[in-house]
């Protein structure tokens, strides 16, 4: 009779962790996800087969896996009071999070939400900053990346890292803005360039650039709603 293999040991696609990684938490079964939390099993049986035997005595119900004590879960071989914290504790998160109100994307659709949404973190600044604003095709912001910190006058902004970070999360519109320390709200020539540039690279890249906005502390400029862009 073979040794019964561990999951270091398995075919790559049906270890959890490099599933988890290659098809998303959605394609992991409650055991495999469990299995990733506690690491490890006994040496009679995996990870994931501890997790489901577990499961499988609380009829595959999560909630009442969560109702479970620590010293129930001790019960098993391969656990012990760390295990059973971890597991009880993800329990508490799964709750917790469904307790929660989900949090509201502000709408970023105007220059001037987008200046009211970055004025408090730029308004205050003695350097430039660039930042970049991920958004979804209702205008929701899905993220917001500083992408640059420079001089006074100027800072370096590299279009690749702007792309790379919308690519990364599945961004179909993006916007751009940046401090002038000088409370000068007029755009340089390297402003102008900078615009250009990056709305080619969106054409390329088939994403919808929104607009360039310049913040000052009360101001704000606009190339969409002057007509830049």
């Amino acid at each position: 009779m073979t040794d019964k293999l561990n999951i270091n040991q398995w075919a790559e696609e049906d270890r959890p962790r490099e599933k988890m990684a290659s098809l998303g938490a959605e394609a992991l079964s409650s055991a495999e996800l469990l299995a990733i939390l506690i690491g490890s099993g006994s040496t009679k049986e995996s990870a994931v087969d501890l997790m489901k035997r577990i499961l499988a005595d609380c009829n595959n119900s999560l909630n009442t896996l969560g109702k479970m004590s620590i010293n129930d879960l001790c019960q098993y071989n391969g656990v012990g009071p760390a295990k059973a914290i971890t597991i009880l504790a993800a329990c508490e998160i799964g709750k917790r999070r469904q307790m929660e109100t989900p949090e509201e994307r502000p709408d970023l659709g105007t220059a001037t939400r987008i200046y009211n949404h970055m004025r408090p973190i730029m308004q205050d600044l003695d350097v430039e900053e660039f930042w970049v604003l991920l958004m979804n095709q209702n205008y929701r912001l899905i993220k917001k990346i500083r992408i640059s910190r420079g001089g006074i006058t100027a800072t370096v902004v590299d279009i690749r890292l702007i792309l790379r970070e919308a690519l990364l999360c599945n961004a179909t519109i993006i916007a751009v803005c940046h401090n002038h320390p000088s409370g000068n709200i007029q755009p340089s020539d390297h402003d102008d360039k900078l615009t250009s540039a990056i709305i080619k690279a969106c054409n390329v890249m088939d994403l919808h650039f929104l607009d360039h906005i310049i913040v000052t502390d009360g101001h704000y400029y606009s190339y969409k709603e002057l007509k830049r862009i």
